[in-house]
């Protein structure tokens, strides 16, 4: 392991609320912060018993670390924490706090796995999903929507954590598909079974046949037919 003093590739100076939160969670006693590691900094460095655990609070775009995950992979067990809100609060200046309608549930977690399916084989790379209501602090912004106006979020704090979901590789992913299946499916039978958007249930095909745990085998008017291997 190389521990640089050198200016890291990645750094989380600017980094919010949530994120903030969340590694203070999960940050044990004898746990190291913000560690220079084979030039890139981790957000929670656990080696007290030789363990050799990064854990990386990611609470935006897996493709942003991509490069990061498959430098590091090579030599160390990574989980990465990502907060999924299932209920939001919208804070704006001088108004009451109201609940947002957008609800996010589990399956949002392939949201970004898209973005490394390359990856989700890797014995080293486990994830935790954390479901959570936050409050998002947002302030006015007149250049937004073509110059008419609108609120932006300018930062996002944990109000409570709900439940924490362990996966440990695709075998553990392929749990969140229904158990009700035919034997050859579609995307349509993924999201009517699970309650799901048809977008989830296409990004969740399109991880496992990329993680070679399901095949496609043709096409039908109701959509790509796919099967288990």
């Amino acid at each position: 392991m190389e521990i640089s003093e050198d200016k890291p590739a990645i750094g989380t100076l600017n980094e919010g609320s949530l994120h903030s939160a969340l590694k203070n969670l999960y940050m044990e006693p004898e746990d190291q912060l913000e560690v220079p590691i084979d030039g890139y900094v981790v957000d929670i460095w656990r080696n007290a018993h030789e363990e050799n655990v990064i854990i990386e609070i990611q609470t935006s775009s897996f493709g942003s670390m991509r490069k990061k995950l498959e430098s590091l992979l090579q030599n160390y067990k990574i989980t990465i924490v990502y907060p999924i809100a299932i209920e939001t609060h919208l804070a704006k200046p001088g108004k009451k706090i109201r609940k947002s309608p957008k609800k996010g549930s589990i399956y949002n977690i392939f949201n970004e796995l898209v973005s490394i399916t390359g990856m989700l084989n890797h014995p080293n790379l486990s994830f935790d999903v954390v479901l959570t209501t936050v409050r998002k602090i947002q302030e006015y912004d007149p250049k937004l929507r073509r110059n008419r106006g609108g609120y932006r979020t300018v930062n996002t704090e944990l109000k409570e954590i709900h439940s924490t979901q362990q996966f440990n590789g695709v075998e553990d992913l392929m749990c969140l598909l229904p158990t009700d299946l035919p034997k050859t499916f579609t995307t349509a039978d993924i999201a009517a079974s699970a309650r799901i958007p048809r977008q989830i249930a296409q990004q969740m095909a399109y991880c496992f046949r990329k993680a070679n745990a399901i095949e496609e085998i043709g096409n039908t008017k109701q959509g790509k037919e796919y099967k288990y291997l």
